[in-house]
């Protein structure tokens, strides 16, 4: 078998009214992860939650709470995030004027420090901060709205940092987010993505474990070695 591949649901494409019910859906179907889209109106045109319901989750859930901060100034509100619970925390490169302030406080606290890059944004832009990185996640959307569709231009991006994992110059793990279901996650994954993020393709079906449990055996058929002849 190669790298651990994890299916990561979305809530933001949940129900909302149900969001406790929703949470136990995808943790009873095995997943390991849950992504958490935080917005504030400012960097991104919508509005999603703060730590307080970060906090309620975290009490409704073991599964490992992958916090995504489309917000600006996201050092003046990390502490808050840390504090509700979060196990991963990933700030925009695009939004945080002091990034190795921000990843020194997540890695002092013990969270997975991540950075995002939004569709426009070039891999070069974290030179400086790759050692620092357990994860970087790449948007094959433009942020702020779920159910968009995949920016198939974003798969050189995802292959630059499998690149860049091969060579040794980084060791972190390649999470993507945007317009990922069972149909375009085969050559995701074949890019080099080790951590997808589903929103609408997981909790978008009537049935959502049974999407979740699709996703899931595609991610594991991906990283099965052939049997030499």
């Amino acid at each position: 078998m190669g790298t651990k591949i994890d299916i990561a649901p979305s809530i933001l494409s949940s129900d909302f009214s149900q969001l406790a019910v929703e949470i136990k859906k995808v943790e009873s179907a095995g997943a390991d992860i849950l992504h958490l889209d935080i917005m504030d109106g400012h960097f991104v045109p919508n509005i999603t939650i703060g730590p307080p319901v970060v906090a309620s989750i975290r009490k409704c859930t073991r599964m490992m709470l992958d916090v995504h901060l489309m917000i600006e100034q996201p050092g003046k509100f990390i502490k808050d995030f840390v504090h509700a619970g979060a196990d991963w925390i990933s700030v925009h490169v695009e939004a945080d004027m002091h990034l190795d302030r921000t990843l020194n406080f997540l890695k002092e606290k013990g969270v997975h420090a991540g950075v995002a890059l939004n569709p426009a944004t070039p891999v070069a832009t974290l030179d400086e901060v790759l050692h620092m990185l357990d994860y970087i996640l790449i948007m094959t959307v433009n942020p702020g709205f779920g159910g968009q569709k995949f920016i198939q231009s974003t798969l050189k991006k995802i292959r630059k940092l499998k690149d860049l994992k091969e060579s040794g110059d980084y060791s972190g793990r390649i999470e993507v987010d945007g317009g990922i279901d069972s149909g375009n996650l085969p050559e995701i994954l074949d890019a080099g993505a080790d951590m997808i993020v589903a929103g609408s393709a997981i909790f978008g079906r009537e049935s959502v474990s049974e999407a979740f449990l699709e996703m899931k055996k595609i991610a594991e058929q991906s990283v099965e070695i052939p049997e030499s002849a």
